[in-house]
């Protein structure tokens, strides 16, 4: 796994190992990146779910301004700090080991505001449908906002749609994963 493009291309970033992480496949990566490309540089990202950071750290090396990652697991606290420092990001970077739900709140409390939000929550979990209701009852996506939903359940479409305050513009297939593009609505 690598830095796609930017300032840290080409940069190898570890990932964790066993079966509780499944990092995003570098083609995803990169068909993510090349369809937001233009609403990357100078953004505030969340990285929920964060894994690895790949994802933020991608946003980071295209300029973004700050990215602030989150998640539950001490070990993939520890993968995503290594993952920083090793691309230069520390200065832009916010680490947060807490459960989603605690972390979604804690960042409402600091009034943050996030201008990209990805959220690639474990598959065979309720977790994405109930972060979004988090964000947006919590009002922490910017106004012009987007979030990225990576899932392999096509029936997740339908339940965004069920969410007050959001919808579905766009979305894209590989293979098992797909990408769901939401916004405001």
């Amino acid at each position: 796994m690598r830095v796609i493009s930017g300032k840290a291309r080409g940069k190898k970033l570890i990932s964790l190992e066993g079966i509780n992480t499944r990092p995003t496949l570098d083609r995803v990566k990169e068909a993510l990146f090349n369809i937001i490309q233009f609403k990357v540089e100078d953004m505030n990202i969340l990285d929920l779910f964060a894994g690895s950071g790949a994802l933020g750290i991608e946003a980071l090396s295209r300029g973004a301004k700050t990215a602030t990652f989150c998640d539950n697991s001490h070990d993939a606290i520890q993968v995503i700090k290594t993952n920083i420092e090793s691309t230069r990001n520390v200065e832009s970077s916010i680490v947060i080991n807490k459960d989603y739900s605690l972390a979604l709140n804690s960042l409402s409390k600091q009034n943050k505001k996030f201008d990209i939000i990805f959220l690639d929550p474990p598959y065979k979990t309720d977790f994405g449908i109930k972060s979004l209701e988090a964000i947006i009852k919590l009002n922490i996506l910017a106004e012009e906002g987007i979030i990225v939903l990576e899932t392999d359940d096509e029936k997740k479409e339908q339940e965004i749609e069920d969410i007050k305050g959001l919808e579905v513009f766009d979305k894209r297939k590989y293979g098992k994963v797909m990408l769901i593009f939401i916004r405001k609505e």
